[in-house]
């Protein structure tokens, strides 16, 4: 297999893509390949001309759109290096990431405006500012986005290379966000892995042509979750590396009606979501309008990030009949880890996976896990990983380690190796619960929980305990009118897992414990469990 740069891929698919193919599907507006493709050299070039050189970071700042396709793809093509910024930030969080990614160019939408003047006095390492948004309205000391993708629309005369960059910045919930450094080569690599199990990938560039020209690849994919997120984003690569089109949604939060709205007017065929936070409120449109959609066209609902409950999978087989449900184990660290598929015919339980073609499990003491020994163990990928974390060498060195001679990734994932060589997730190390010398892990009791009939979420902390440590503490939503019984869901958890996960308390809430993209936030829940029981 080559080396890829995916500057080049874009360059090379652009013209076997047909004329008429929408590359970029935003409400009604969709541009076509051939538009993107000028659009986004027009930016390459433009932005190298306001002083971008080869590596330069540029910001995104901006919600799911169309731009940020162009803009990707403008970057990839000019040599310039991807930085996602969570717009949900508060402007000092905001204002870490410009500064830690050393960001040159910010691309900002408009309604962000107030953020970037605030803080546009410190930002003494950028030289450029673009705005995104009505033209007679942009800000005096912005350029307008617009007049960027202005030209000829030529590809670039540029030389790139494989070891070119991107960056995805963590959510931040194991300490400050880290930026991820991807090479081309390994992201491009990473994902042809992860597609080797859905049959055979382009070993060349001539082969991905190929099949490019014959449609063999594209397909119109649909990211529900936000593209500067690991999940949105890379399933966003992966759709403009291949020709197919991205399909957006237009509602600032997500709206599952919009969503199916959108499946059946462009027939999407694959959604990427994360976990039961996106998953049951698009079981719940479809429960309460089963005839509205026509879904035919959806091959596959791809979930990563977060678990994934059978019992919503369950729900969607029902109706979709033909759709693969793939849960996917990775990480902003690493992809494919492991696999889950679920069909109306059936699939494996929650938390449980097909163990990645590169992947071992190490203990602590890093030998390797034997399949149904009963030991815990943390997952690791080899091949093609990240480089590292920009700009920290120490936290670099105890994701990435070298284990006999072989680099790996290891986010800090714990699972388990079963006696058929499938894995059992357990959960993220660094929210383990250590209750009176026993291993807790969250999602193995979280997973128990939404199980209940009354329970819609579920998170689960340890809270400082005198007698136990760290007590095991659930913070959950209730489902509409449901009657809140403390002891009942405790039986319910007990008749499934050893007595010890079981909570000591459960405490109600109404305060969001995921974010948008569907993460945990398990700060949050901490607070509330640890307010619950009286704890300081």
């Amino acid at each position: 297999m080559i080396d890829w740069n995916l500057g080049d891929i874009l360059d090379a698919i652009e013209p076997a893509v047909p004329e008429d193919a929408p590359a970029l599907i935003h409400g009604d507006r969709i541009i076509t390949w051939p538009e993107m493709s000028k659009r986004s050299n027009n930016l390459a070039r433009n932005l190298r001309a306001q002083g971008a050189g080869d590596g330069a970071k540029i910001a995104f700042y901006m919600r799911n759109r169309p731009e940020y396709g162009e803009l990707m793809a403008a970057c990839f093509k000019g040599r310039l290096t991807h930085v996602n910024i969570n717009y949900r930030y508060r402007p000092e969080e905001v204002f870490y990431i410009f500064d830690d990614s050393d960001s040159e160019v910010i691309v900002y939408s408009s309604e962000f405006r107030d953020c970037i003047l605030e803080l546009k006095e410190r930002l003494t390492k950028v030289h450029t500012f673009v705005e995104i948004g009505d033209a007679s309205q942009i800000a005096s000391f912005a350029l307008p986005y617009e007049k960027l993708v202005e030209g000829n629309g030529a590809p670039l005369d540029i030389e790139r290379s494989p070891d070119d960059l991107l960056f995805i910045y963590t959510g931040g919930t194991t300490g400050m966000p880290k930026g991820v450094m991807w090479r081309h080569d390994d992201m491009r690599k990473a994902q042809l892995d992860a597609q080797k199990l859905l049959g055979p990938v382009p070993q060349t560039m001539e082969e991905m042509v190929a099949l490019v020209k014959q449609g063999e690849l594209a397909r119109i994919t649909l990211p529900a979750c936000p593209l500067m997120h690991g999940t949105g984003f890379i399933t966003a690569i992966g759709t403009l590396m291949s020709g197919g089109a991205l399909v957006t949604l237009s509602d600032p939060s997500f709206d599952a009606e919009e969503l199916w709205d959108a499946v059946d007017q462009h027939k999407v065929q694959s959604i990427a979501i994360v976990g039961d936070a996106f998953a049951k409120p698009m079981l719940q449109a479809l429960d309460a309008h089963p005839k509205r959609w026509d879904t035919s066209s959806l091959i596959s609902i791809i979930s990563s990030g977060v678990m994934w409950s059978k019992q919503v999978k369950a729900g969607l087989c029902k109706h979709i009949p033909q759709v693969i449900l793939m849960d996917s184990f990775g990480a902003s660290e690493g992809l494919g880890f492991g696999l889950s598929v679920t069909t109306a015919q059936g699939g494996t339980n929650t938390a449980k996976f097909g163990i990645g073609e590169f992947c071992d499990v190490f203990d602590e003491n890093d030998r390797k896990v034997e399949a149904g020994s009963g030991v815990p163990g943390f997952i690791a990928r080899k091949g093609a990983i990240p480089t590292g974390y920009y700009k920290d060498p120490e936290k670099s060195a105890k994701t990435f380690r070298t284990i006999d001679g072989v680099r790996y990734s290891i986010p800090g994932d714990w699972c388990q190796v079963e006696s058929d060589g499938s894995l059992t997730l357990l959960g993220r190390g660094s929210v383990c619960i250590n209750t009176a010398g026993e291993k807790v892990y969250p999602e193995e009791v979280e997973e128990v929980l939404k199980t209940h009939p009354a329970i819609a979420d579920a998170l689960v902390v340890g809270v400082p305990d005198e007698k136990w440590g760290e007590a095991v503490t659930a913070v959950v939503h209730l489902n509409q009118d449901a009657k809140f019984e403390e002891q009942a869901i405790k039986d319910h958890v007990r008749e499934q897992l050893a007595g010890y996960k079981t909570p000591k308390a459960i405490c109600t809430t109404q305060t969001p414990l995921r974010a948008s993209n569907g993460k945990a936030d398990y700060a949050a829940a901490k607070q509330i469990a640890k307010a619950g029981v009286g704890v300081s």
